[in-house]
């Protein structure tokens, strides 16, 4: 489960795709495959939640990892894998890595 709390630590990777239309189901075939593979052999890996855009044009993959070395852990695993060689056949892909810095809730 995605854990949201400032200061905690974890790092989170964002990675926003834009797919050609039609194309966001085949992507998130292919990004299910490696948040299993990850959740299965690489400690440190916590979670992976993936967004469809209404307009069919778009998905986002929110990625956590306890840390840096975990993280890096999970690119030499899905690298090895061929996923982020296999992400290119699907759409364009816009990483990057954050921290959160506020949370708000009712």
């Amino acid at each position: 489960m995605p854990l949201i709390r400032s200061q905690a630590g974890i790092v989170t990777q964002i990675n926003v795709f834009t797919v050609p239309e039609g194309g966001q189901q085949a992507l998130i075939d292919h990004l299910c495959e490696a948040a299993r593979l990850c959740r299965k052999d690489v400690p440190g890996w916590l979670s992976a939640s993936l967004h469809r855009s209404h307009d069919g044009t778009r998905v986002a993959n929110y990625a956590q990892c306890r840390d840096m070395s975990s993280w890096h852990a999970v690119m030499e695993t899905l690298r090895g894998h061929g996923f982020i060689d296999g992400n290119r056949r699907f759409g364009t892909a816009h990483p990057g890595l954050y921290d959160v810095v506020a949370t708000f809730e009712r």
